[in-house]
């Protein structure tokens, strides 16, 4: 979940024409030694007691964890409506996804061993609260047993309207809100030519992280016939603000034909008075010309902007960083693993000179292909020159490794960042997605009893 903007009044400075809204994308360009690395998590809460997922409100729900790492941990309360919706410390955030998925946005920090301490740091404030409420938290990429029904609703403007929009433009875009659960990374870029590389290589190797990561197999109390159910739900919430982005490989791309994109992305909302008000399917390019139906005559201010670049959903997302969004959730390891992953890529020249020479040569049609086929097939996709994605993985996360060989940050005791991807290099090797070796338990030594899950799989 993206941190409300700011409340935008009549004194707010209002954006004079597209040109300002390039510079706003262009100005997070950064210098090499201030790169960053956030990581994002989501989770699902659930309660022991019959496995029922968290209600918002009770002795034991969303609220409770809130108020408790709020009043325990020093953490500042976010409100909206007079609910208690998120929280904000030292550059970090938890926020609440429609179906009431707990999620960390972590802080920008400069290492892997940084980032791995700040999400176990966190899971176990989480843990603390929760053990004596009967309340677990489960790191998978869908639900595995509750109905739409069952799933609670949070108390946020935004998702009310995004909800009654969902309908409209795809059939899997409900479940995209209340059923699933990710993690990404935000990386940085230190010009419009770092950019555009960055991205194009993100793109292309998105499949290889839903691969790598594909953790959501089951959904309604049994198999789904998906690795990543999660990655499936995508390709049916929404085309006009997802997918793979093929006009980021034409000649010329750069953040002037990002915006031009984001501009022809139907709108979801916009925020007055800590009201969001209900523009969806509404032309951001009519807003700039003052003639959006819901707001006549006012233009958009910046925070308008970033408002709605917070609503596009592509496999990799620009805004004044990358957001890395192909990949399920999981455990502790494998989120360290996948921030590991991304930051080997793009924050070694010759890393990432390696991997644009892989996937330089594919084409849009071989990139969606890949995409599709790792939903079910995972390592076993194929690729483009009669390979697999196993193979595929194997070579990038060697040059990852590199990567972050080269990046030399290292801990306390010496260490490099590369052993975040030891768990990687095992499935690689295997050709096994965290996915299947999930079915195999359930086929196997839970008999098929769904329930093992919350046991095994929990924080």
């Amino acid at each position: 979940m993206t941190t409300p903007t700011s409340d935008i009044d009549e004194a707010s400075p209002r954006i004079g024409g597209k040109t300002e809204l390039v510079e706003y994308l262009e100005a997070g360009s950064k210098l090499r030694t201030d790169w960053r690395i956030g990581t994002e998590h989501e989770k699902f809460g659930f309660l022991w007691d019959g496995f029922r997922p968290l209600p918002y409100e009770g002795k034991a729900s969303v609220l409770a964890m809130l108020e408790g790492l709020r009043d325990r941990f020093g953490w500042e309360p976010i409100s909206e409506g007079g609910h208690l919706i998120g929280l904000k410390k030292n550059g970090a955030s938890v926020s609440l996804e429609p179906g009431g998925q707990f999620e960390l946005s972590g802080a920008p920090l400069e290492s892997i061993h940084e980032t791995c301490t700040e999400v176990g740091q966190h899971l176990s404030e989480v843990r603390e609260l929760a053990e004596p409420l009967g309340i677990g938290f489960l790191g998978l990429g869908a639900s595995p047993i509750w109905s739409m029904a069952e799933t609670p609703v949070m108390p946020k403007g935004r998702y009310k309207i995004m909800t009654a929009y969902m309908d409209k433009v795809g059939r899997l875009g409900r479940q995209m809100m209340f059923r699933t659960c990710t993690v990404q990374a935000n990386l940085d870029f230190g010009s419009e030519a770092d950019m555009v590389k960055k991205l194009r290589v993100s793109l292309a190797l998105q499949p290889l992280g839903t691969a790598l990561f594909a953790n959501s197999p089951f959904i309604d109390g049994r198999p789904n016939g998906f690795l990543s159910y999660r990655s499936q739900i995508w390709t049916d919430t929404d085309p006009d603000r997802s997918g793979m982005l093929p006009f980021a490989f034409e000649s010329g791309f750069g953040f002037e034909q990002y915006v031009d994109y984001a501009l022809d992305v139907p709108m979801y909302f916009v925020r007055r008075g800590g009201q969001y008000l209900d523009a969806s399917g509404l032309s951001f390019r009519d807003f700039m010309e003052g003639k959006l139906p819901i707001l006549p005559g006012e233009r958009p201010a910046m925070d308008d902007f970033a408002d709605h670049l917070s609503t596009i959903f592509p496999e990799v997302r620009l805004k004044r960083f990358l957001e890395m969004r192909g990949s399920d959730a999981g455990p502790w390891d494998r989120l360290c693993a996948f921030s590991g992953f991304w930051t080997g890529i793009l924050y070694s020249q010759s890393a990432l000179d390696a991997a644009w020479d892989l996937v330089k040569d594919w084409t849009a049609p071989e990139r969606e292909a890949m995409r599709q086929g790792v939903r079910t097939l995972g390592l076993k996709t194929p690729i483009p020159g009669g390979r697999s994605m196993q193979d595929l993985a194997k070579q990038v996360l060697e040059i990852s490794g590199a990567g972050l060989r080269d990046r030399a940050r290292l801990n306390a005791a010496g260490d490099d960042e590369t052993g975040f991807l030891s768990g990687l290099h095992e499935i690689a090797a295997s050709g096994l997605t965290p996915a299947e070796r999930l079915l195999q338990r359930y086929y196997g030594p839970w008999n098929r009893d769904l329930t093992k899950v919350f046991a095994e799989e929990a924080y």
